[in-house]
């Protein structure tokens, strides 16, 4: 992972666009460690956030194609052994996780394109069980991108406020400590996505009926 840590260290829209494709894929690249410290060096004039962001997200949608593509022409059995190879087990990937991201995604209907992008674990795969159920690709574009979308803002808006309170070299272990608040500003929005969707569902249900 060499190459990996060299591009972390080199941040700029096009090395944020890679790794944020990676990330969308299998290849365990954290996002936080990515547009956190990109936006960071935005708040000092380096980059501009708004385009981090859009970067970043463009990338996730290019891996989270990927992955659906692959799922939607593979199928199933190829996907789950892929899982279970060594290439997979080196990608932190499992048969488990896969299973997980297919129940999440039945669970919550194509919606969970949307908020399976907030939730760690599901984010990167939620793509594979859109391919194997056939969802329409460009409502999975837009709800992948909506959620990505979010997910970065959110890592954005992380690493301009840690501009003005901590060091660079301090910027890392002030990430990993505010992994948790992160963690229930996810939480809520996914609520509020289930919330919304269940509602506008019900309201349909009630005007046709």
């Amino acid at each position: 992972m060499h190459f990996i840590t060299t591009l972390l260290g080199n941040l700029n829209y096009g090395t944020i666009l890679f790794l944020m494709l990676l990330e969308s894929t299998v290849v365990p690249v954290p996002s936080e460690f990515v547009v956190t410290p990109a936006a960071y060096h935005a708040a000092s004039g380096q980059l501009n956030v708004w385009l981090v962001v859009l970067f970043a997200t463009i990338g996730a949608d290019l891996g989270a194609s990927l992955n659906y593509f692959v799922a939607l022409y593979v199928g199933r059995p190829v996907i789950y052994r892929f899982a279970n190879s060594r290439w997979g087990h080196m990608c932190l990937l499992n048969q488990e996780k896969v299973e997980k991201s297919e129940r999440y995604f039945d669970n919550h209907g194509v919606v969970a394109t949307l908020t399976g992008r907030l939730i760690p674990g599901i984010r990167h795969l939620i793509s594979i069980p859109a391919g194997l159920a056939r969802m329409n690709y460009w409502k999975f574009l837009l709800y992948t991108t909506i959620g990505a979308g979010c997910w970065h803002a959110i890592l954005a808006g992380l690493g301009w406020y840690l501009h003005t309170i901590v060091p660079e070299e301090q910027l890392n272990d002030k990430i990993s400590e505010y992994a948790e608040y992160i963690k229930l500003i996810i939480i809520a929005l996914v609520i509020a996505a289930i919330v919304w969707f269940a509602v506008k569902t019900w309201m349909k249900k009630k005007k046709a009926a």
